[in-house]
């Protein structure tokens, strides 16, 4: 082999590991978690500026909001290493793997962390900078590091964290909070719950083993389905009463009352079914949040 062919091999194999080595850190900040948060905000933003709002602006707050998911998410990684090494479901992520040492997950997660607070700060505003700062030490400190391990109601309390980009994207355009803001929050808020309740229906034996008092393996399937059932009424309520309440108009309702309709019909069938019914709430979940989105923002641009 000529020396040329070799360094070609070499470079190619360095490439290749720096490759893995970028997707790994990106993996580490839970993208699909990272991609709902930059719905919802995004979402708030077209509410607030009755359209679309300054490309500028837009890019800015999506890069700073992407940046503290990731940092939040990896720092969840970090603290949660030792759980996430018996739980089958997260074997593989990149620190339980050993792919990423936990120093470098945390230097990471400070680096982009610090980042992102610039970004909002100089680029955005003063307030969506410390609002987006409060949900991720909400999320990491509140929900990670003391309710996680601690109460089944972990998921009920720590929702709050997921639902503050709403606010983040609202403030970035209005350098205030609004009604629809509060609204989209409050949706968020509620919909955590039996969202992710009908993941844990399918792995409450990981959250057994790892000692994660979870609703299924602490209460029981059959009380866990009751619960979601319960969640999913009033969140379908605290959707439509935004219309009454004038905060949202006509368009937003027909649209909450279709999703909702459609929500409680699939707790319905978990009520009576087993895991295939509990994937489909979960993968129905995210759908109905994301046109939930769609539907308050047409409905503010057009009304």
């Amino acid at each position: 082999m000529s020396i040329s062919a070799s360094a070609e091999r070499i470079t190619q194999s360095r490439t290749a590991a720096l490759a893995a080595r970028c997707v790994d850190y990106y993996d580490l900040g839970k993208p699909r978690i990272m991609y709902l948060l930059l719905i919802t905000t995004a979402a708030a933003m077209f509410m607030a500026a009755h359209g679309m709002p300054s490309p500028a602006l837009l890019g800015w707050t999506m890069l700073g909001g992407a940046l503290a998911a990731m940092s939040a998410g990896t720092l969840n990684c970090v603290y949660d290493a030792d759980v996430d090494r018996i739980m089958r479901r997260t074997q593989q992520r990149p620190i339980p793997a050993m792919r990423i040492s936990i120093f470098a997950a945390t230097m990471h997660a400070i680096v982009i962390g610090v980042l992102s607070f610039s970004i909002f700060y100089f680029r955005v505003n003063p307030l969506a900078a410390w609002l987006s700062l409060a949900g991720n030490v909400y999320y990491v400190v509140i929900y990670t590091m003391w309710l996680k391990r601690r109460t089944p109601q972990n998921i009920v309390i720590g929702g709050a964290a997921g639902a503050i980009p709403p606010l983040v994207g609202w403030a970035a355009v209005t350098g205030s909070i609004g009604g629809p803001a509060l609204g989209l929050f409050a949706i968020i808020f509620l919909w955590t719950p039996p969202h992710f309740w009908a993941l844990a229906l399918n792995t409450e034996t990981d959250y057994a083993k790892a000692a994660i008092p979870m609703l299924p393996n602490v209460a029981g399937e059959r009380r866990t389905k009751r619960a979601i059932m319960t969640y999913a009424l009033v969140l379908v309520a605290a959707t439509l009463v935004l219309f009454p309440l004038h905060v949202m108009g006509a368009i937003y309702f027909a649209g909450a009352v279709v999703l909702g309709a459609a929500f409680i019909a699939y707790a319905w069938r978990l009520l009576r079914d087993g895991e295939a019914a509990a994937r489909a709430l979960f993968r129905f979940s995210l759908v109905y949040l994301a046109l939930m989105c769609a539907f308050m923002v047409i409905d503010r641009i057009v009304l």
